[in-house]
């Protein structure tokens, strides 16, 4: 399909892979067509990186470089991990979130 292609493993909460198979349903029905989790994927990163001056998703960069740091010193210390990891949520901070939809007007 594509001429130079990569493999990437890819881990992510639950939250944002059922939101993607939401997304990809709703494309389904719209476009009458099968859309895959990969597609949607493939979708979003080429989209997101179009946005490279934006500021929500610096934030979102940040807030992710932030999780995996405090994930992996919790692991350098020996326990106390796992529970980190539990309470970490992926995207952006509750503030900006909250922010957002506020301005989409929900």
């Amino acid at each position: 399909m594509f001429e130079q292609e990569t493999r990437v493993l890819l881990t992510l909460p639950q939250d944002v892979l059922d939101r993607a198979r939401v997304l990809a349903g709703k494309a389904t029905t719209a476009l009458k067509l099968p859309v895959s989790l990969q597609i949607v994927f493939r979708a979003l990163i080429e989209e997101g990186l179009k946005r490279d001056g934006d500021r929500t998703l610096l934030a979102n960069v940040e807030a992710q470089a932030q999780a995996v740091r405090r994930i992996r010193r919790l692991a350098r210390r020996g326990g106390g991990a796992e529970e980190e990891r539990r309470t970490l949520r992926s995207g952006l901070p509750r503030e900006l979130r909250e922010s957002e939809r506020t301005r989409r007007g929900r």
